[in-house]
Formats: structure tokens, C-alpha cells, sequence
């Protein structure tokens, strides 16, 4: 026994009430989730039987994975030219920048969604300033559409995407870019073959984050989709609040866990994910 006792580390026994918490308030209603989707309505694999049955079942699945493809491209697209601007100009621009991408985070998605609304509405600001110019001669259907939740997506997406990106520029070494220019490598090929490969970890935790971020959007769909773009999240409460088809849901659910996991899993392939997510390459 006091072997035993011994063989215990003092953290362990600070943490484990904690730990014990954390696994019955996560696991517990996950395993919940994972139960329901064989057993409801009735035994089986009749809820995942549906992938392959219901057309429009598939078609969700689609669009959620379309759209989340689409955002993932733009945001990190964009966060990556952000970031890059953010690394290579002056301190006081950095910390005005730095300050403009934590103000968005305290800004709710529910204000930003409407913001857009309000934007991009037919008779909204963006339609109504290109009417007055003579640009357009009707409103353009930015709202209702793939287009108005891929525009608030994207937005809301963005920081997300910069600051992994940020965090990987930050931590390259400014000589080695000079000395590839020493050696006669132009601004592409130094950028290319050496700037880009060094960011690769904050690259791939980027596209990861905003993919994953992305598979559970809800607020945005529904108000900038107008009810016409249809994604798994807003699906799933459908089904849990108006239908109460409870084992559909908990699939889809469940669907959603898998491929976040399968998605890790493959990159882990490839790289550690450990440097990915800021850890060191041991």
C-alpha cells in the first residue's frame, strides 16, 4: 500500500476532482449523443441508413461542407495576407492592427449577423449606395442566398484564422529571409520556398480551427440564409425542436465528432500536431 502511495504524483491527487468533473459534464453527454444515434427510435443503424437514402439529407451534408471549404479558403486566404502585414510593419501599426482583430472577438455574432443584414439588405446601405451611383439599376441579392452566409462566415471566421497565422510568423527568424536574399533568391522564390514552408504549422492550425469553427455555425446561416441554406447545425435543431427526431439529430451530431476527429487524426499522419498547435517538434 505504501508503494502504491508513492507511485501516486501530488498533482495528480489535486487535479483528479477536476478531471472527474470534466469527464462527466463533456464525456457523459457525448457518449449520451453516441447512444441515442443507435438506439432512437429504435434500435440500430437506421439513422446513418438515411445518409444513403434521403436525397435531401445528402444534399445538407453537401452544403455544410461546401460552404465550410469555401470559408475555410477565403478566411485563411485572407488571415494570411493580415497576418503577414501585421509581422512585417511598424510596432505602433501592429498594436493598432492587434487591437482592431481582439475588438472583434468581444463583438457578439448575433450583432455582427444583423450588421450585415442591415449592409447587404435590399434596401441596405451597400444596394442602396450603388443604386445612388448609377451602378446598378435593382438590388442585388446579397441576403437569402450562399452568398450573404459566405460573406458572414467569412467575416466572423477571419480573426480566427489570423492569429495562429500570427503566432508561426512571429516566431521565424528575420536573418534567414535576409540571408536567402544574400544568396541571390528573389522576393518570390525566398517567399516560397522558405517563408511559406516555415509557416506551414500555423497554416495547417489555422485551416483546421476555421474548418471546425465552421462545421457548427448556426446563428449565421439562418439569418443571412433566409431559411434557403440549409447546414447541418440548424438541421439538427429542427429536428430536436420542431420534428423530435432525436436519433436523426444525435447522428448528425455525431457525424460532425467523427470528422473532426478523422480530420486530426489524418493530419497526425503527416505532421505533430503538438507544433501545430504551438508545442515544440520533441
Amino acid at each position: 500500500m505504501q508503494t502504491f502511495n508513492r507511485s501516486i504524483h501530488p498533482g495528480w491527487l489535486i487535479i483528479a476532482p477536476l478531471l472527474v468533473l470534466v469527464v462527466t459534464l463533456y464525456l457523459g453527454p457525448i457518449m449520451n449523443i453516441l447512444w441515442l444515434s443507435f438506439t432512437d427510435p429504435e434500435p440500430g443503424l437506421g439513422n446513418y441508413a438515411k445518409l444513403g437514402e434521403s436525397d435531401a439529407l445528402l444534399r445538407i451534408v453537401w452544403t455544410t461542407v461546401r460552404i465550410c471549404i469555401v470559408t475555410t479558403l477565403f478566411s485563411v486566404g485572407l488571415g494570411y495576407s493580415i497576418a503577414y502585414a501585421m509581422v512585417h510593419c511598424d510596432q505602433r501599426q501592429k498594436n493598432y492592427m492587434l487591437t482592431l482583430l481582439l475588438v472583434s472577438f468581444w463583438i457578439s455574432i448575433l450583432v455582427r449577423t444583423f450588421s450585415w443584414l442591415m449592409l447587404l439588405g435590399r434596401k441596405g446601405l451597400v444596394n442602396g449606395t450603388l443604386e445612388n451611383i448609377g451602378l446598378i439599376a435593382e438590388p442585388i441579392a446579397f441576403m437569402r442566398n450562399e452568398l450573404g452566409v459566405l460573406i458572414g462566415m467569412i467575416h466572423y471566421m477571419i480573426p480566427y484564422a489570423v492569429l495562429p497565422l500570427l503566432v508561426s510568423m512571429q516566431s521565424i527568424d528575420t536573418r534567414i529571409m535576409d540571408a536567402s536574399r544574400n544568396l541571390g533568391a528573389s522576393g518570390s522564390q525566398s517567399f516560397l520556398r522558405i517563408y511559406l514552408p516555415l509557416t506551414l504549422p500555423g497554416l495547417v492550425a489555422s485551416t483546421l480551427l476555421v474548418f471546425i469553427l465552421s462545421l457548427g455555425f448556426y446563428v449565421t446561416p439562418a439569418v443571412l440564409g433566409g431559411g434557403k441554406v440549409l447546414m447541418v447545425a440548424e438541421y439538427i435543431s429542427v429536428q430536436l425542436l420542431v420534428t423530435l427526431k432525436w436519433g436523426t439529430a444525435a447522428m448528425l451530431a455525431a457525424l460532425m465528432l467523427f470528422g473532426v476527429l478523422a480530420m486530426l487524426w489524418l493530419m497526425s499522419k503527416f505532421m505533430k500536431l503538438s507544433t501545430v498547435f504551438g508545442g515544440t517538434t520533441r
